[in-house]
């Protein structure tokens, strides 16, 4: 997210200085962070769930297929992907439009 928020400095900028709130901004970049987000829990989900049968002996007082573990597991690492897509975007909402239409 860090490379695709840099990358895109340049059209918040020109966003930024065509009247966009910093919520829209915000709104557009979690928006394209949640649809990665939300591929990468499916495919791990399904890969996981696909692979019980490997990690069932190493497993002690819960099934392979738990849920409450599948939930919290996922839960977690949508809280820390959601972070870690806040830090580069508050950092380029927070560029003068100016500087970040000359940014290359």
């Amino acid at each position: 997210m860090t490379y695709s928020v840099a990358e895109r400095t340049r059209e918040i900028g020109i966003r930024m200085a065509l009247g966009a709130r910093c919520a829209d901004v915000l709104k557009m970049i979690f928006a394209q962070a949640g649809r990665v987000i939300g591929a990468g829990v499916a495919i791990g989900l399904a890969g996981a769930i696909a692979l019980t049968g490997l990690i069932k002996s190493a497993l002690y007082g819960i099934t392979a297929t738990d849920p409450a573990t599948y939930a919290g597991v996922s839960l977690l690492l949508v809280l820390i992907a959601l972070i870690a897509c806040a830090i580069p975007t508050r950092r380029a909402v927070r560029v003068d439009p100016t500087i970040a239409l000359r940014y290359e």
